[in-house]
């Protein structure tokens, strides 16, 4: 058959040729943090607060993923909102690389085969799902990923797929998908032959398909294969393949292309999404799988000239859209891999395929290393992992903090739990901090419902949870009993039709929620509100259709060729909804076409109180109830799946009268998904978008960046709790902060000041704290435990000037003291410019040690205060400023105030006690080393006899005094096994044993530190006599020899 040629974009005969030098406005660049925006507060007030990361650490979706030839262990996968990631140990680890530059969706990774060090990476995922990410364009890094450069294609939104000539690192290809949800010219096959800095669109459909897939022929970089693909989303729809959709093949390296979708032993009629690879042992032998309604796996064994079709399997090309995958192998031709649900393998060309699993299945991508095609790493719904012996093994995808959420709640048990559900996985509840160093597997669990679920806790048992899933489904889960419960409002599976003549039309996330004023009073929403007071058994109908209700969106999705209907595309459906915690009865209701309903009456009767004004088809995000203003709320819109990027947020102070848009500030393609109003705080308002956070302080009439250390990913919800603010990510798992007190405390006089001290937040007295000094990569970030002291430094002082942080108890006695002048690291106080965060484990100063000191099971850690009301100064020179704060008690702990007083004294007397052995320890020893110095000198005079008698007496009791309070032969950690330890040791193991808990000491405790310390203190009173009688004795015999006499070290002053 003759080839038609087509010329780049198709007959056109120009050359589109960009250069970009600007990265996107959002970029995580260097900014001014000391210039206050407008109705806001200059971030070097507060940038000391942070977020953490808490897990779980448990992967969320990857469409890229590469290793690295040559490099066994060096890998890269790309998470659909996380950024790049990175393993050196072959999968056991995972580091991002990309935050501070860039995150969000990746869709593609690319590393050089020429040069290692040159990455290429495209934003935006090829899993066209319903809660799909796009991305930002591209990047480059030439270090190997510690820095990145943005390279251009900004508004390409998604790029599937990069490919890098394997001999010029600087020529360059990128398939372009392109936007989503409308046409744009920003679509195909772009090549850059400068290393990105210039980009040409080399191959163009039209503007509604773009290219998904690029192959380059591993023996002849000239031959390249690419697809196009016409691909639409809607709010309500889901459309793949039609016009744009084709094969294509240059032989010249992209400057010319011939469509060869039509070309012998291809499919007939519409096509869809097109996978394609060469075999690198045979560049004539060419497969692809083709969504077609004949579609399959294909091979050509002439380099695509002719195909025949050699499996139809359905488990090949099911949900074609969101896989169609093919991967040849690098050593083997009749070795192919096709990606979905399962992985497939053939071994004889692509006529039969065995199935297989990653550890978590729906697999969208595959690398195998070109020199060993046992080594490989694969993407799939939860993560990237690496197997070394082709499938067999693979690593675990439980060590990626990529999870995706779509909603975050909490819960009131102590510490209190975040509940959220997984894209693709289980949901979960997460203890928000541990009794440990972090937040592990341990400290997290399944629940009710299913990946898409909003979840409400039981506010008189928080074990019983209600979660839901798509297709209506509804559960109720006890976590005591076990047991779980099936409380669909109408048990009728709907899975596979589309919404019209449903009786109910649930979302994929559609909402439930408890009464906050009647706890038996539970809610959700499918096209009308039902409620149920007996835990789901039966269920009221409270509101009629509150949507739109307009049957043309309702229709099956899917098609041309493949229909499908999960619940993500139906539409005209309730998708947000509270009842105001201020208000009884309030109830506010949005739905996902644009329209806002309120109820005054719990249900009885309905208001339609849309925003006059707000564009069409508005999906209502969330809605947050005013704490300061009756009848006051906030509403978060978005039209992304219409192709309008705009932010929109709304607020009213009369029950949806009148609203107002605030979204001053907020970037202008940061499209909104949740408003939330801070409770404690008037006018402080938190947003999350599609690429960041912002909050405002003047009621959202501006907003302002609260990015601060977190990355940029696109924030599906927030709830706040106890001062703390958490986000559920779309790529990232959950993070939070500590400590919004901080930003409660800003003001005018905070801001003109030039040195502040922050009320620091009540704390509650309890185990666990931070890893300080290192954090884990398979472990969420744990609470830093103690008291977080807040302070902002308009400049850094000079270092003669001493800064002072002091904690005192309230009459103004000193308990620990940390300064920029300290010696010692325990008591150093690091600080910078601006602001400035440190944690005081609310402990007095540690006992006295010594150089080679070796304890079994004994320590000196200095005891914890008792819960109550303390003070801390922050002194800078002359200058002093205080603040009064509260210490909790654990509310788990079965002690009372008194017994933890007896605690603290018991402790303290011992750490005091083995502080004062050690301290005559170090004086023993100086002693010791000062005589021995003196009489090494005079060992040989005759006349100087009695003086070395005395002083050989000397150094026999004062050894003998050391040796019955420490073992001194142990010189290593498990020598005290062999060595039997002494006194000291065992008093500081009464510290390590009563410093458990918070628990009264028991009566056997008290009796053996009393015996301890009558020991103690009697060979102590033996040292004292050899100070104060025996060394003056051998003083004055020195004396009278005109020798200098024996000293004792003075003591530095105790803090």
């Amino acid at each position: 058959m003759k080839k038609q040629v087509y010329l780049r974009y198709l007959g056109l005969i120009f050359l589109a040729l960009t250069t970009f030098s600007l990265s996107p406005s959002w970029a995580q660049e260097e900014k001014d943090i000391k210039k206050a925006p407008v109705g806001g507060y200059a971030e070097a007030l507060y940038n000391a607060v942070e977020w953490r990361s808490i897990g779980p650490f448990r992967g969320g979706r990857s469409g890229a993923v590469t290793g690295v030839p040559g490099k066994p262990n060096l890998y890269y996968f790309g998470g659909t909102g996380g950024g790049v990631w990175r393993t050196k140990d072959g999968g056991q680890t995972w580091e991002n690389i990309s935050d501070g530059y860039f995150g969000g969706s990746i869709g593609s990774i690319a590393v050089s085969e020429y040069d290692p060090n040159v990455i290429y990476v495209g934003g935006g995922e090829v899993t066209v799902r319903g809660n799909v990410s796009y991305g930002y364009g591209m990047y480059k890094t030439v270090d190997a990923g510690k820095t990145w450069k943005h390279i251009g294609l900004p508004d390409s939104r998604h790029i599937p797929r990069i490919r890098i000539h394997p001999k010029n690192p600087d020529l360059v290809y990128a398939a372009v998908m392109g936007d989503l949800y409308k046409s744009s010219e920003e679509r195909g096959v772009y090549r850059s032959k400068d290393g990105g800095k210039t980009w040409e669109k080399i191959l163009f459909a039209n503007a509604d398909a773009g290219a998904v897939e690029l192959v380059m022929d591993p023996n002849n970089p000239r031959i390249i294969f690419a697809s196009t693909w016409r691909i639409r989303r809607t709010p309500y729809s889901l459309e793949s393949g039609g016009e744009g959709s084709a094969l294509w093949k240059s032989t010249d390296g992209g400057d010319t292309w011939t469509n060869i979708s039509n070309n012998k032993g291809m499919p007939k009629g519409a096509l869809g999404i097109i996978g394609v690879t060469v075999s690198p042992v045979n560049s004539d032998r060419v497969f692809a799988i083709i969504e077609n309604q004949k579609g399959g796996v294909f091979r050509s064994d002439d380099g695509g000239d002719s195909w025949t079709k050699v499996n139809e399997s359905r488990s090949l090309r099911q949900r074609a859209w969101y896989y169609s995958k093919i991967y040849a192998d690098t050593k083997d031709e009749d070795i192919v891999y096709v990606m979905n649900v399962s992985y497939h393998k053939s071994t004889d060309g692509g006529r039969t395929f065995k199935a297989s699993n990653a550890p978590h299945g729906d697999h969208h991508d595959l690398w195998i290393a070109p020199e060993d095609n046992q080594r490989m790493i694969i993407a799939d719904d939860g993560g990237g992992q690496v197997s070394f012996d082709g499938g067999e093994n693979w690593s675990t995808y439980h060590n990626q903090p990529t999870a995706q959420f779509y909603r975050v709640v909490t819960d009131d048990h102590f510490p209190y739990r975040i509940y959220g559900a997984q894209q693709d996985n289980s949901t979960v509840r997460i203890a928000h901090r541990t009794d440990g160093g972090s937040i592990g597997e341990r400290d997290w669990e399944p629940t009710a419902g299913g990946e898409s679920a909003h979840l409400a806790i039981d506010p008189n048992n928080n074990d019983i949870v209600f979660g839901g899933s798509y297709g209506g489904f509804l559960t109720r889960v006890n976590h005591e009993t076990k047991q779980r419960q099936a409380i669909n409002v109408w048990p009728d599976n709907p899975m596979g039709y589309g919404a019209v003549g449903m009786r109910y039309r649930f979302q994929w996330n559609f909402p439930i929620f408890f009464s906050p004023h009647d706890p038996k009073k539970l809610y959700t929403t499918s096209n009308q509100v039902h409620m149920s007071t007996n835990g789901g058994q039966s269920w009221e109908l409270i509101s009629p259709d509150l949507t739109l209700n307009d049957t043309s969106f309702m229709q099956s999705s899917g098609g041309p060729i493949t229909k499908d209907n999960t619940g993500v595309e139906y539409y005209c459906t309730i998708f947000a909804a509270t009842e105001s915690p201020y208000e009884k009865d309030l109830l506010w209701v949005g739905s996902d076409d644009g329209l806002v309903h309120i109820s005054k009456n719990s249900g009885g009767n309905w208001e339609n109180v849309t925003p006059k004004g707000m564009p069409e088809y508005m999906m209502i995000n969330s809605i947050d109830p005013d704490p300061f203003t009756k009848g006051g709320a906030y509403v978060a819109g978005t039209r992304y799946k219409l192709g309008d990027y705009t932010p929109y947020l709304y607020k009213t102070k009369d029950y949806g009268k009148t609203w107002k848009l605030i979204t001053k500030g907020i970037d202008k393609e940061h499209f909104t998904r949740v408003v939330r109003a801070d409770p404690e705080r008037p006018g402080l308002l938190y947003a999350g978008t599609e690429t960041g956070m912002y909050m405002s302080f003047d009621d959202g009439e501006n907003w302002q960046s609260m990015q601060l250390n977190l990355p940029i990913v696109p924030i599906t919800d927030l709830a706040i709790k106890n001062d703390n603010l958490i986000a559920a990510t779309q790529g990232r798992s959950f993070w939070m902060i500590d400590d919004l007190t901080v930003l409660h405390q800003l003001d005018s006089k905070v801001a003109k000041s030039n040195f502040n001290l922050f009320q620091p937040m009540p704390s509650y007295r309890m185990g666990g704290g931070g890893r300080f000094g290192r954090s884990s990569k398979t472990t969420g970030k744990n609470h830093p435990g103690g008291v977080m002291v807040h302070y902002y430094l308009q400049e850094k002082p000079a270092d003669s000037v001493e800064v002072k942080l002091s904690f005192h108890t309230q009459s103004g006695e000193l308990i620990r003291a940390f300064s920029s002048k300290a010696k010692e690291r325990a008591d150093k106080l690091e600080v910078k410019e601006n602001g400035n965060r440190f944690i005081w484990d609310m402990r007095y100063p540690a006992g006295k040690t010594f150089k080679g000191m070796i304890m079994w099971a004994g320590r000196l850690t200095g005891p914890r205060v008792v819960p109550g009301n303390y003070m801390v100064k922050l002194t800078i020179g002359d200058q002093t400023q205080e603040q009064n704060f509260e210490i909790l008690k654990d509310p788990r702990s079965e002690s009372s105030l008194e017994d933890m007083q007896a605690q603290f004294d018991f402790l303290k007397d011992v750490v005091d006690k083995a502080s004062e052995a050690h301290q005559a320890i170090i004086d023993i020893r100086d002693i010791r080393t000062q005589i021995k110095t003196y009489t090494d000198k005079l060992k040989d005079d005759d006349k100087m006899e009695d003086v070395m008698e005395k002083a050989k007496s000397i150094t026999k009791t004062m050894t003998e005094v050391e040796e019955k309070l420490y073992q001194t032969k142990n010189r290593s950690r498990q020598d005290p096994l062999n060595f039997p330890i002494k006194l000291t040791n065992k008093l500081a193991h009464l510290n390590s044993l009563n410093g458990n808990g918070d628990f009264r000491p028991t009566a056997q405790s008290y009796q053996v530190r009393d015996e301890l310390t009558k020991q103690i203190d009697k060979a102590l009173d033996r040292f004292r006599k050899v100070v104060n009688e025996e060394i003056p004795e051998l003083n004055r015999m020195i004396r009278e020899r005109a020798v200098d006499p024996i000293m004792m070290k003075e003591k530095p002053p105790v803090n």
